[in-house]
């Protein structure tokens, strides 16, 4: 099956898949890798459009954001709820994409 051109993808719903499907697939597996797969497939996805669209500064601080939210979503579910936590990283990382790259066109 061939990608869609780089150019005329959106990416924040990406993001939300690899974040929330992510999550989602590692807990009602059991199967943690499996959601890591999830995760790094639709960011190497979306990062794919990052790069075409804006160059690599902005895909950087756009991984940068996707990463460091998957790894905070940890310690903040300790303090607000696994499902909180995740929904909230999930909402900076895809308000960043569609601001940063999508909102263009």
């Amino acid at each position: 099956m061939p990608l869609l051109p780089a150019a005329s993808v959106r990416t924040a719903p990406l993001v939300a898949l690899g974040l929330l499907g992510g999550y989602a697939v590692a807990r009602e597996t059991g199967i943690r890798p499996l959601g890591g797969v999830v995760l790094a497939a639709a960011g190497a996805y979306a990062g794919r459009t990052w790069l075409a669209k804006r160059g690599a500064g902005v895909t950087a601080g756009l991984s940068a954001l996707y990463v460091l939210g998957f790894g905070a979503s940890h310690p903040l579910a300790k303090r607000i709820g696994a499902w909180p936590s995740v929904l909230a990283v999930t909402a900076a990382a895809t308000g960043a994409s569609w601001a940063l790259v999508d909102r263009e066109g």
